[in-house]
């Protein structure tokens, strides 16, 4: 029978379990981090209109940083349309996700201050050391 020692029974943090939970977010919020995220990648967004295909990689990845469920179209869709952004749908024999979007300028703009202002609070908040809690 072996010895067991405080070490044993302590818990150890997980990279998990050190990882703070993203805040909830809207489908509307998503949508502008996404666009945000889509423009930091080097990418022209305003005044063209876009297949909604080229656009969901960057609303996965945006439901990927809030770990919200993925926005079927319908839902993508609406949340565009109440941003700002002009959709068309096309007939389904052309895209299989048959949409496509228009983001103005100020959409645009819009959407790439949140992203800015979302990663530097990211980043403010892994800079910041957490006190240790009792």
């Amino acid at each position: 029978m072996t010895k067991r020692t405080h070490l044993d029974t302590a818990e150890q943090p997980t990279l998990f379990a050190q990882r703070k939970k993203p805040e909830a977010v809207g489908h509307d919020q998503l949508i502008l981090y996404a666009l945000g995220d889509f423009q930091a990648r080097g990418k022209a967004l305003a005044g063209r209109e876009l297949p909604l295909d080229r656009l969901r990689g960057a609303v996965r990845r945006a439901a990927e940083v809030f770990e919200a469920e993925m926005l079927s179209d319908e839902e993508a869709v609406s949340a565009f349309s109440r941003i700002g952004a002009q959709v068309r749908q096309v007939p389904p024999f052309v895209a299989k996700h048959p949409f496509r979007i228009t983001v103005s300028t100020d959409v645009a703009e819009h959407a790439h201050r949140v992203y800015q202002e979302f990663v530097a609070r990211v980043r403010a908040e892994a800079a910041t050391p957490e006190s240790p809690q009792a």
